[in-house]
């Protein structure tokens, strides 16, 4: 039975599933430790972090690509000292799509986690810090296992917002097939030459279908978290 994707429909779909992946995974540990930061503690500037937090919500994503590729670029600040010293090279590579895409998904993936913990009653954790425990301690035995549903939450609605990034990765790292080439871009290039059409529509059916999946997963997973901190 041949296919229902080409060779060309599968490698977007392969590459969008690798970026959406790298971008989440990598990004968790920084958006856990921003929402416990961001939840739990005051600090001068904390506004203003809570904004740079959020800012690409907010900004065209054309915006954050050519920001991303300033800094980021072979010329850019970061990108000469990462490949001056390690080697690593963002630009045009799908590395770079996973950044770009990691860069979006990370205010949903704090919003929800944040949330998660702000819904921790503190009187938990003062409690176990009374008995003696560190605070690392704590929060390994009492708040992450109380969170980890608003932690899921997080990774899918990053990983979801990772599948459909365009405007950030587009200008930022190009539009190459096998390459950067994922989901979104695969269909933009698709509807520009004739005949792409129906190639195009199987991808939108799919990015609907990923997307929905992960919304429903999401919504599960926040019920789940109302349901635990309440206790019921």
């Amino acid at each position: 039975m041949p296919s229902l994707l080409s060779p060309e429909e599968w490698q977007a779909l392969v590459l969008s599933v690798q970026v959406g992946l790298v971008a989440t995974l990598a990004s968790l540990p920084f958006a856990v430790g921003m929402a416990v930061l961001l939840a739990r503690h005051a600090f001068p500037g904390k506004q203003i972090v809570n904004g740079l937090v959020y800012l690409p919500l907010v900004l065209p994503p054309v915006v954050t690509g050519y920001l991303l590729l300033l800094t980021f670029g072979r010329h850019g600040p970061v990108g000469a000292l990462l490949e001056r010293t390690f080697g690593i090279v963002f630009i045009f590579r799908w590395t770079g799509a996973a950044l770009a895409s990691a860069v979006m998904g990370f205010p949903l993936m704090v919003r929800a986690i944040r949330l998660a913990v702000e819904a921790v009653d503190p009187r938990l954790e003062q409690a176990a810090g009374t008995l003696g425990a560190s605070r690392g301690w704590v929060f390994l035995t009492v708040t992450l296992p109380l969170i980890l549903p608003g932690i899921l939450a997080g990774v899918i609605l990053g990983f979801a917002r990772a599948l459909s990034e365009f405007g950030a990765t587009i200008t930022f790292v190009s539009n190459i097939p096998g390459q950067t080439q994922t989901l979104p871009l695969a269909i933009y290039s698709f509807l520009q030459v004739p005949g792409g059409d129906a190639a195009a529509l199987r991808l939108v059916v799919i990015s609907i279908l990923l997307a929905m999946a992960a919304l429903v997963a999401s919504e599960v997973l926040g019920a789940r978290v109302a349901r635990r901190i309440a206790g019921r």
